[in-house]
C-alpha cells in the first residue's frame, strides 16, 4: 500500500507544482522546508529521554497545542518535545513560542520521509492537533508500536463525506489511532462511523476555550495598549483574520464612520502574511492617518492614528484584548470562518459573516447565548457597528454573555491532558 500511496503523492505533487511555483513567486509562500518535507528531518536528533512528537499544521494549531506543551514541560520534564509544523508562518510562530524544543517542517506523507522522521525521533507518543489523517504516517507509527492521539479533533461534514468515499483506506487508518479527543458529540460520531472504536473516543470539548486568555490586564495586552497610545475614551474596532475582499468592506465602513465617530480606531490583522503589503496599500488609499506593526517605533505611536495594520504573525490573540468591537474574518466568502473564541473570551462584542462552517458548533453556542452576532450579508456590517457605538448597554450585554459563555466551556485541556498522561504511562 505504501508504494501505491507514494506514487499517488508524487503524481499529485507533480500536478500541483505549477500552482506551488506561482504562489511562491507571487506571494512568497512555499519557499522553505522542502528537504524536510520530501525527505524527512534533515537534523540529527539526540535525546536521552523519551520523545513526544506534536504536530500542528499552521498558526491556529500551534496555538492549540500550547497548553499541552506547557503541561508536558511542567509535569513531564523527563520527556523531550519535537514539534512539527507544515507552513512557514506556523514554523515562525512555533519557534518563537517553543524556543527550548526542536521545531521542524513536517514531512509529507511519503513512506521514506515518515520512516526517517520516526527513526530520528523514536517517539513514545505522537499527538496530532485537530485532524491530520495521513495513511503512511499512521500506519508506520502503528508498525513501531507508537501510539497516536488526536487532540481537539474535528471532522467537518465535507471532510467526512470525502473520507466515506474511500472506506478501504480510511478504516485501516482510523483503526490505528489510539485516542481521539473530539470537540463535540457530532465529531465523535463521525470518527466512530469511519472506524475508530467508540472506546477510544472522548468528547473533551474545544481546547481553544482554555487557550483563549480573556485577560485584558495581561502584560502582553497592556504593552500593546501603551505602544498604540490607546486612551480610555477611544473605541477600538479589531478586524482579525481577514481575507480578500473583507478588508475593502471593513475599510470603506470605517471611513464612513470615522468622521461622525472621531474616537473610533481600527486595527486590521490579515490572515495570511503574504497579503500584508496588499492590505497596506488599501489602507494607504483611505488617506487616513495609519501605522503598521512592522514599523512601530519603540516610543509608541502618535495618538492621532486612525488605522493600524497588524502585519505580524501570532499577535492577534493580544490585539483582541484591545478591542471593544470585533469582526472575525474568513466569514464573508468560502473560507469557512476563523476562530471567534479569542475575542469572545475577552468580552469583545463580536460579529462575523454567514460562512462559519469550520466553527459551526461554536457559532451555535455563541448565537444561542446572544454572545455574538452573525451578519447575513455584507451590507449589515455598518449598521451593526453603529448600533454597538450608539448603544453601549447592548455592547456591554453582549460582552458579558460572550465572556460567561467562554468561561463555561473551559476544561477540555485538562481532560486531554489526563488521557495523554495515560498514554505516556
Amino acid at each position: 500500500m505504501s508504494r501505491l500511496l507514494d506514487l499517488l503523492y508524487l503524481f499529485i505533487l507533480l500536478c500541483a507544482s505549477p500552482w506551488i511555483v506561482l504562489r511562491r513567486l507571487r506571494f512568497g509562500r512555499y519557499r522553505n522546508g522542502w528537504n524536510e518535507k520530501i525527505f524527512g528531518p534533515t537534523f540529527t536528533f539526540h535525546s536521552h529521554s523519551s520523545v513526544v512528537w506534536l504536530h500542528a499544521v499552521s498558526v491556529g494549531e500551534v496555538q492549540v497545542i500550547r497548553t499541552i506543551v506547557e503541561r508536558l514541560e511542567n509535569e513531564r520534564p523527563d520527556h523531550s518535545l519535537a514539534i512539527s509544523v507544515s507552513t512557514d508562518s506556523g514554523i515562525e510562530l512555533a519557534k518563537r513560542l517553543f524556543p527550548k524544543h526542536t521545531v521542524f517542517y513536517a514531512p509529507l506523507d511519503f513512506s521514506w520521509a515518515i520512516r526517517r522522521a520516526i527513526q530520528q525521533l523514536q517517539p513514545k507518543l505522537i499527538i496530532l492537533a485537530e485532524l491530520e489523517l495521513w495513511p503512511n504516517w499512521l500506519l508506520t507509527a502503528e508498525r513501531v508500536n507508537c501510539p497516536v492521539a488526536i487532540m481537539n479533533a474535528r471532522l467537518s461534514q465535507r471532510s467526512f463525506q470525502g473520507y466515506v468515499r474511500i472506506p478501504f483506506l480510511v478504516r485501516k487508518c482510523m483503526q490505528s489511532i489510539d485516542w481521539v479527543g473530539a470537540q463535540s458529540e457530532t465529531y465523535a460520531k463521525r470518527f466512530e462511523s469511519l472506524g475508530v472504536s467508540a472506546t477510544k473516543i472522548m468528547v473533551t470539548g474545544n481546547t481553544k476555550f482554555d487557550g483563549a486568555s480573556g485577560n485584558r490586564t495581561a502584560m502582553e495586552v497592556l504593552e500593546r495598549k501603551t505602544l498604540l497610545r490607546i486612551s480610555d475614551t477611544d473605541l477600538v474596532w479589531v478586524a482579525g483574520s481577514t481575507q480578500a475582499p473583507e478588508e475593502d468592506l471593513i475599510l470603506k465602513t470605517f471611513v464612513e464612520l470615522s468622521h461622525p465617530f472621531p474616537n473610533l480606531k481600527l486595527i486590521v490583522v490579515p490572515r495570511h502574511p503574504e497579503r500584508f503589503l496588499e492590505v497596506a496599500k488599501l489602507i494607504e488609499s483611505t488617506t487616513l492617518p495609519w501605522a503598521r506593526r512592522s514599523e512601530l517605533p519603540a516610543t509608541g505611536l502618535d495618538p492621532t492614528w486612525k488605522i493600524f495594520l497588524g502585519d505580524s504573525v501570532g499577535e492577534l490573540r493580544w490585539w483582541w484584548g484591545l478591542a471593544d468591537i470585533g469582526f472575525v474574518g474568513g466569514s464573508f466568502g468560502d473560507r469557512g470562518g476563523q476562530n471567534m473564541i479569542e475575542p469572545c473570551a475577552y468580552g469583545v462584542a463580536t460579529c462575523f459573516g454567514p460562512n462559519t462552517k469550520n466553527f459551526a458548533d461554536i457559532v451555535k453556542l455563541l448565537l444561542d447565548a446572544d454572545a455574538a452576532k452573525e451578519l447575513k450579508v455584507a451590507s449589515e456590517l455598518r449598521p451593526w457597528i453603529e448600533s454597538m457605538i450608539f448603544d453601549p448597554n447592548a455592547r456591554r450585554r453582549m460582552s458579558k454573555s460572550a465572556r460567561e459563555t467562554c468561561q463555561s466551556q473551559r476544561g477540555a485541556s485538562q481532560r486531554t491532558w489526563e488521557q495523554i498522561e495515560r498514554l505516556l504511562g
